[in-house]
């Protein structure tokens, strides 16, 4: 209920838009990602409305399941009701999973999958029987529907479990071959398509995964375990290092250890990678769900202790994550999470770029095009424009470039949207100046923030001959 409470407090999210123009144009993958979360985009726009808090209702069910897998995470290690609730508790105050429920993201998804292949690995561990391999197939061929990056995941628990036991799960055997195979199958039909496009189109989130790799630089690399704490809560982590000395310490969680061990494979994988932060913290959820037992037994004493640690957990998280305060006093916070800070000004650049649509001569607009930087400010066009006159926006950045290029016959002038963010970007068209600027009335230092809205009498080429050097990733 906080979740939807809060949904319209701000605006949509720049990814939140470039998923719901993506999600008319829906395709087994895009540059960046394969086609899960544009189409619950898509299907939260159509069952709610085209409105954030539209959009963010599937969102908040995602994290409200989130917090249930991981209370049965809890449970499959040995915890009982208490544990599970302290379990259920915590991840409902961590600052991950608020901020991950308020927006339509892929990590939203992601969160919940991955915490569902963890779940069915444990019980697979436990238990031993082949008949949790098709639904570990089935899981992750559904998680590869929204990000390639479970491969990750599956080599780090395949890490764990060459390394802590038991080894015979992945031993290529006759008699334990038939689960992995089974679950291969049953993957398959989620994978293949994602696959094919991706192989099809030259592996283009591989391209984009690079790129995140040398943003991070080495700074980002140390940063992997910090961040990881700040994002789920400082106050939480006695919770998850007690889980973490009980999986790898307790002999009665022998079974659980590869999970422990999965957790430290993936954040050194991240770190040799320079992949983002967060990429582990699912499996940190994990180890939170096998802390919370020890906890149930010191409640009964220190009750109010505990409701106390987790009220400020929540309170600092939502301080962190959720549109809690005035959108002119977001510095604070967005210096954990600069992204917050982009819920903010779309409506307004949606005005500014009106204006500058208004300064073509009315008989030169039939054959004048409109071109961003990125795909948020596309995504913004497309969802305030047309209210405001605008004709639908085009760029070159991720999946846009592949619905242009602008037609033949629009060799008029070309109204450009930020082109300082790739100072490029203007070289390739004539006579350029500066016709309004983008405000978003609250200070907010976000990246559109005093972006220009820039007028050109036209390209410098050929639509066909200009729109490859425009590509973005």
């Amino acid at each position: 209920m906080l979740l939807i409470a809060l949904s319209g407090r701000y605006g949509f999210h720049r990814d939140e838009l470039y998923f719901l123009l993506a999600g008319r144009h829906l395709a087994w993958g895009y540059p960046d990602q394969p086609p899960l979360t544009p189409l619950l985009a898509r299907l939260g726009s159509e069952l709610f409305g085209a409105t954030p808090t539209g959009v963010r209702i599937l969102p908040a069910l995602l994290a409200a399941a989130s917090i249930v897998l991981t209370a049965l995470i809890a449970r499959e290690l040995g915890a009982g009701h208490g544990g599970q609730v302290i379990a259920a508790a915590a991840t409902a105050c961590s600052g991950y999973l608020l901020g991950n429920g308020h927006l339509l993201s892929t990590a939203t998804f992601d969160l919940a999958s991955w915490l569902t292949v963890i779940l069915l690995t444990l019980r697979l561990l436990r238990t031993g029987e082949i008949r949790w391999w098709p639904l570990l197939g089935v899981a992750v061929g559904i998680a590869l529907l929204n990000k390639l990056l479970i491969v990750g995941l599956l080599a780090a628990l395949a890490a764990g479990i060459l390394t802590a036991g038991p080894r015979g799960l992945l031993i290529p055997r006759p008699r334990t071959l038939l689960g992995p195979l089974t679950a291969l199958l049953t993957a398959l039909p989620f994978a293949l398509p994602v696959l094919w496009w991706q192989a099809a189109h030259g592996w283009p989130e591989l391209t984009v995964a690079q790129g995140i790799s040398s943003d991070g630089g080495a700074g980002g690399r140390l940063l992997v375990i910090p961040m990881q704490v700040l994002l789920l809560s400082p106050l939480l982590a006695p919770l998850w290092l007690t889980g973490l000395s009980r999986l790898l310490r307790r002999p009665e969680l022998r079974w659980a250890r590869p999970v422990a061990v999965a957790w430290v494979a993936l954040c050194l994988l991240v770190m040799a990678g320079g992949g983002k932060a967060y990429y582990p913290i699912p499996l940190l959820y994990a180890l939170t769900a096998a802390g919370c037992e020890p906890y149930a037994h010191w409640l009964r004493e220190h009750r109010a202790k505990l409701a106390c640690a987790l009220l400020a957990a929540l309170l600092t998280s939502a301080l962190a994550a959720l549109p809690v305060l005035p959108a002119s006093a977001l510095a604070v916070p967005m210096t954990v999470d600069p992204d917050i800070g982009e819920e903010v000004g779309w409506p307004e650049l949606a005005r500014a770029t009106a204006t500058g649509w208004a300064a073509i001569p009315a008989d030169q607009r039939a054959t004048a095009v409109l071109l961003t930087a990125n795909y948020g400010e596309a995504g913004a066009l497309a969802q305030y424009g047309p209210a405001l006159g605008l004709p639908s926006p085009y760029s070159g950045h991720m999946a846009l470039h592949a619905w242009g290029p602008p037609p033949t016959t629009s060799n008029g002038p070309v109204l450009l949207i930020h082109p300082a963010q790739y100072p490029d970007l203007q070289d390739h068209f004539t006579d350029c100046h500066t016709v309004a600027h983008v405000d978003n009335g609250h200070g907010t230092a976000n990246q559109e923030q005093h972006a220009a809205v820039v007028l050109c009498a036209g390209p410098d080429r050929a639509w066909a001959e200009l729109w490859p050097l425009l590509r973005r990733n």
